[in-house]
This record gives C-alpha cells, sequence and structure tokens, in this order.
C-alpha cells in the first residue's frame, strides 16, 4: 500500500490534526525533521497538485510515535532503530503492538472489516521475511485491516 494512503488512515482513525502527526513522528525521534507545514502535502491523494510522496521514514516515525504514545517508552531498554524499509507486514506489526490487540482481537477486526482470514495466514504475516510459512502482507489485506481498526477506534 502506499505510505500516503496508510498515513491518511491512521490520520482519520485517530483523528489527528497536522501538528498531532508532527509531535507522533517527534516521539519517535525528537531530531526528525517533520515540520506541520510539510503534512498537507502528504496527505493530498496522488493526482492532486502539490502531493508529495510519503517516505518510509516519515511512516516509520509515525507509527513509532503512535506505540510510544499509546504504551509509554521502555527505558530499560535501548531504542529500537527506525525501520529503513516500510512493508504492508511491518505497518500491521506496528498497529498491533500500539494497540496491543491479540490474535482474537485481530480475528475480529478482519471479520468487522468482511475480510475473515485463518488462523494460519494471520501468523504467516508475522513471521520473518525469511521464514518458510512467512506471507507477505497485500495491499487488500491491510486496506480492509485498516478499515475495520477504523471502525473499531471510531466506533462505526
Amino acid at each position: 500500500m502506499i505510505n500516503n494512503d496508510v498515513l491518511r488512515s491512521i490520520r482519520y482513525m485517530l483523528d489527528l490534526s497536522d501538528q498531532k502527526l508532527v509531535d507522533l513522528a517527534h516521539l519517535a525521534d525528537p531530531a526528525f525533521p517533520l515540520e506541520k507545514e510539510q503534512v498537507p502535502a502528504l496527505l493530498l491523494k496522488e493526482d492532486e497538485p502539490g502531493h508529495v510522496p510519503c517516505s518510509d521514514a516519515v511512516l516509520a516515525h509515525v507509527l513509532d510515535g503512535l506505540i510510544v504514545q499509546r504504551r509509554g517508552r521502555d527505558d530499560r531498554q535501548p531504542p529500537r532503530p527506525v525501520e529503513a524499509r516500510i512493508s504492508n507486514n511491518v505497518v500491521l506489526k506496528k498497529l498491533r503492538v500500539a494497540f496491543e490487540l491479540t490474535d482474537v482481537d485481530m480475528h475480529a477486526i478482519f471479520a468487522d472489516a468482511g475480510f475473515p482470514i485463518s488462523k494460519p495466514e494471520m501468523s504467516a504475516l508475522f513471521r520473518q521475511a525469511g521464514h518458510r510459512n512467512f506471507r507477505p502482507c497485500g495491499d487488500q489485506l491491510l486496506r480492509n485491516f485498516l478499515k475495520g481498526l477504523t471502525m473499531r477506534v471510531r466506533g462505526a
């Protein structure tokens, strides 16, 4: 899925302002160079004038900031490095951690979105990329997960 779409979905789901998106990115790394003035261009669709592609670094910082905001920072461990490459599987993992979702929650979210998946399918999404049972998360799967999570968070 395109990073801009994920960013738009998260912003809508949590009803975040431009400044709150910037604050999330700065929770992950206070020195990250994202300013409030840059956010509107990141939220535009590809065919709209002024659209700026959302980099993996921006999305990774926002997702990591969301984890810190919702779960707190663990000072006993060193900070994890920010992901260099964000895949749909990484987005799914980070949202699962941020919202503290169990397998049962994940199945319910997919079912609410009208896209039920089996236990083996879901466990394959969270495996390491080199594992023989690893399955890449497709755009449709992530889109339906974001839709179901939005329905849960916003109470649709």
